[in-house]
């Protein structure tokens, strides 16, 4: 049964909210997927919405939508479904005999071709010279040859832990917390962490995370590279 209530807290970052509802006994849970319309929700924002129970979580919201987004006449959408069905008219071109939008098709998809990440070349340049760096410092046993295997796991915990914390997100569940994930990066699992932001598109648009973040590479190399000097000057390993 169709009901209508009002949300009443929507967490933006998480992708999930509440409806409180006269109908309902309890504040009803919805996440972004269940949510119908080219705006996102907001606090106050009144909706209508199927109430669904199961697996002993308390009532969740289905199909919901901002009220009186339902009613509109179906034979306007229907004309402006037609509308976006109907070709452009194509234009020739005076010189090749080329349709205008045929021409342009290569030019808009070389626009549209995704960008590098900023700061892209500067973090695989210091991947490198990391790698680099811990092979010379095992070479010259300055570091244990076991660093190599706990350096390559911790890496492989960092995109374990990137990608439950993605799928968290997706499911409204909750998430891992962003200290746990840097202090990854400074122990030595920055270059997974890299990798997981670009290839999961997760924490890559975060201003304040990515700053963190590129603070803790910092932090981690200087830090190596002071101890493999102090182990070189003072304690040479033996």
């Amino acid at each position: 049964m169709q009901k209508q209530g009002t949300v009443v807290r929507w967490n933006a970052e998480r992708a999930f909210g509440f409806i409180r509802s006269q109908g309902s006994a309890a504040d009803v849970f919805f996440h972004i997927r269940d949510f119908r319309g080219t705006t996102p929700p907001r606090e106050g924002l009144t909706v209508v919405f199927e109430e669904i129970h199961g697996g002993g979580k308390g009532p969740r919201a289905m199909a919901v939508q901002a009220a009186g987004a339902q009613s509109a006449p179906s034979g306007h959408r229907g004309s402006e479904a037609r509308r976006a069905r109907r070709p452009e008219p194509t234009r020739t071109g005076h010189s090749t005999g080329r349709t205008a939008t045929a021409a342009s098709t290569p030019r808009t998809r070389r626009k549209n071709a995704p960008a590098a990440p900023a700061g892209a070349a500067l973090a695989y340049g210091l991947m490198l010279a990391w790698v680099a760096l811990v092979a010379w410092a095992v070479w010259a046993r300055y570091l244990p040859l076991w660093s190599v295997a706990a350096l390559a796991g911790l890496n492989l915990a960092t995109l374990w832990l990137y990608a439950a914390d993605k799928n968290a997100a997706r499911r409204g569940q909750w998430r891992i917390a962003e200290k746990q994930l840097h202090l990854l990066s400074v122990l030595g699992g920055w270059p997974a962490a890299w990798l997981a932001q670009q290839n999961m598109r997760h924490k890559s648009s975060k201003t304040a995370f990515r700053a963190i973040y590129w603070a803790t590479i910092v932090l981690h190399c200087a830090a190596l590279a002071g101890f493999l000097h102090w182990v070189g000057t003072f304690q040479p390993w033996l």
